[in-house]
């Protein structure tokens, strides 16, 4: 754990460094990982160059699994439910291409909660809701949502660089609280039947693990059987730039 607050230099250098390249980087998602200190910074625009590098071969991915035919939000307008949102980059990035559908930010880092706010203020579509702190840990009830009531649930890069029991969280929350037949989303890093590779995902492997023997690339074979225990199917695979994999999982 870190023993010292976050000031805004420290959090984007490890926003900038503790991911490999094509990686949305963020070391923080659940209470467990971060001691976190009382500055907030309010209003203030991040960019993690990872971040902005990813964005759009993700996005490429989510125009295949995300039907929306209305042109601007609606009460009954999916939801999409960013899970550790980081600088913002990625909502900010994808709500514009698909303004019918209601994007909702979260952090447990209230440190970044100014520049997601920042992205969503500013978003042309005026699609992206007010963020708010989420630990995955916790039962999404303890936020507001109800079982069944979420469309889409999105993750990247916070299954490698947390403990696993904040992946255990997110699978159990998506089992709960998406609707029947709804996604997850997950993006990353992973290992396949217990082989990891290339090198460089090795080496990142390790520096991981490093930092914090809690954390590291998680298994694909693991996930799949987490998601057995959550009623969450693993429905594609999809190669991305630089040695990571978008996985697409489904609600039974």
């Amino acid at each position: 754990m870190f023993k010292k607050s976050f000031n805004r230099e420290l959090l984007l250098k490890l926003f900038n460094t503790i991911d490999r390249p094509m990686s949305k980087t963020k070391d923080i998602a659940c209470n467990i990982s971060v001691n976190h200190g009382n500055e907030v910074y309010n209003g203030e625009k991040m960019i993690a160059p990872a971040a902005s590098r990813n964005k759009d071969p993700i996005l490429q991915v989510l125009k295949r699994f995300i039907i929306c035919d209305i042109e601007q939000i609606e009460d009954e307008s999916p939801l999409f439910l960013e899970i550790s949102s980081g600088t913002g980059q990625h909502v900010a990035h994808f709500a514009p291409h698909f303004p019918g559908v209601k994007f909702q930010p979260s952090d447990v880092d209230k440190n970044v909660l100014g520049s997601l706010s920042f992205y969503a203020t500013n978003c042309p579509t005026k699609n992206i809701l007010k963020p708010i702190l989420i630990d995955i840990q916790s039962k999404l009830s303890h936020y507001g949502f109800e079982e069944n009531s979420i469309d889409y649930m999105y993750n990247a890069n916070m299954i490698h660089i947390t403990p696993f029991e904040c992946t255990i969280g997110l699978f159990e929350n998506a089992g709960n609280y998406l609707k029947p037949e709804a996604l997850m989303i997950t993006y990353g890093p992973y290992s396949k039947d217990g082989v990891l590779t290339p090198q460089s995902n090795i080496d990142f492997d390790a520096s991981l693990k490093a930092r914090n023997p809690l954390w590291g690339i998680r298994d694909i074979n693991d996930l799949i059987k987490l998601g057995d225990e959550n009623n969450l199917s693993l429905i594609d695979t999809v190669e991305m730039p630089a040695n990571n994999m978008t996985l697409i999982w489904k609600k039974d």
